[in-house]
């Protein structure tokens, strides 16, 4: 009885090495704070660069192909950084190259304003693209490591927090076009980037990271070996889903507003709410989206979505009128809110960072492929009938999604 009442006193002494439950609660709740933070911010500084790109591209006196060619640096800047930073965060963890990542973002925004060629553009370009790229990998490999310890599927909520960092964005951005010039307007984004890194960049390193999870009793013994091979092939296949899911995005962001003038209609002003209303219902989507995920299933989110989607957008490039045509964008917006954060976080939890940085590419070259694609069908035939590609990319989304729960 001495003894077990010795060791019972000892388990229960303040020197107990083991972190508390509300400790290890906390510090994942500060986590997930500061990682919403980073990607509200990251959302928040492409949208204060976006803003002021015409301003840009009349200080270095661009052609519509000058600027077409010097936008393209920030995509080669990207895709070029997606796959080392992957291999980065496996060797000195994901939330220290977050931290450093969005530093460099942060530097990188307020350069543009001080160029005056196109090919000094194009260079400032491809640094902001590679702090851009840097920092989606990084944070989706962070949150994916967060998301397995929180045991639930938060994933949407996070990149809710870069479409709302977007919205802001692009909010601030337009208040201040007139007022201040486009140099202190990017150099005040740099700053509040700077300033979040800092803060968020603490919270972060300071949580606590997962602990490497316990090989379960009903693993079979071949499972490692076999594993890696089957994983890379899903890896792909929900890369592919992030592909046809951004191909929407990104063909949306620079075709909507010239679908409703020129097909619909619209005045500029409800044209200018087309792609407005689509963004506003991701950022919807995507906030109730762990609610969704946890109801139904990743899968099934993933289905209806793209096949909502698909429908929205027949109904966008057909409609009759604005209105119709503003429901289908609403439609859209709902249905692709949660399919690429979804992929994203599968592809990670199959491969880790690499698996990240592996469908963050893919999804990435669909929103690069989507605008001049959807340009050129509708040179070839017209505008409504190129934006049924976005349909058909949807749809296959959703049924992608499908294959990678058979195949797993």
């Amino acid at each position: 009885m001495p003894l077990l009442n010795k060791t019972r006193a000892r388990s229960t002494t303040p020197t107990d090495p083991r972190p508390h439950p509300s400790g290890r609660t906390a510090g994942r709740t500060a986590a997930r704070t500061a990682l919403t933070a980073f990607f509200a911010v990251d959302g928040f500084l492409f949208a204060a660069w976006v803003v002021r790109i015409p301003d840009v591209r009349a200080q270095v006196a661009a052609s519509h192909s000058a600027l077409g060619l010097a936008l393209l640096c920030i995509s080669a800047g990207a895709v070029a950084t997606m796959a080392p930073i992957g291999r980065l965060c496996v060797r000195y963890g994901s939330r220290r190259v977050t931290v450093a990542s969005l530093a460099l973002l942060s530097l990188a925004v307020p350069l543009p304003a001080h160029t005056h060629s196109v090919a000094a553009l194009g260079a400032v370009l491809l640094l902001f693209g590679a702090g851009y790229g840097a920092a989606n990998v990084a944070m989706n490999s962070a949150a994916v490591d967060l998301v397995a310890q929180l045991r639930r599927p938060v994933m949407p909520s996070f990149h809710a927090g870069y479409s709302l960092g977007g919205l802001l964005g692009a909010a601030v951005g337009g208040l201040l076009a007139g007022r201040i010039t486009t140099a202190w307007a990017l150099a005040l984004a740099g700053a509040l980037g700077l300033a979040v890194t800092a803060a968020a960049g603490w919270a972060l390193l300071r949580a606590p990271s997962a602990a490497p999870a316990a090989p379960t009793r009903t693993a079979p013994a071949a499972a490692p070996a076999a594993a890696p091979r089957g994983a890379r092939l899903l890896v792909v296949l929900l890369g592919l889903t992030a592909l046809f899911t951004a191909y929407g995005e990104g063909a949306l962001a620079d075709w909507a507003t010239l679908h409703l003038t020129d097909d619909v209609h619209a005045s500029a002003g409800l044209a200018a709410a087309g792609y407005a209303a689509f963004a506003f219902a991701m950022t919807t989507g995507r906030v109730g989206g762990t609610w969704l995920t946890v109801r139904l299933g990743q899968t099934r989110v993933m289905l209806f979505g793209g096949l909502a989607a698909g429908a929205g957008m027949l109904l966008a490039a057909f409609a009759p009128s604005v209105w119709v045509a503003l429901g289908g964008f609403v439609l859209v917006g709902l249905g692709l809110a949660n399919v690429f954060p979804l992929a994203i976080a599968q592809a990670g939890a199959l491969g880790g960072p690499r698996g990240v940085a592996t469908a963050s590419t893919l999804g990435y070259a669909g929103m690069l492929i989507g605008p001049p694609v959807i340009g050129f069908l509708a040179d070839a035939t017209s505008l409504p009938f190129a934006l049924t590609t976005v349909a058909g990319s949807a749809v296959l989304s959703g049924l992608l999604a499908l294959v990678v729960r058979r195949r797993a």
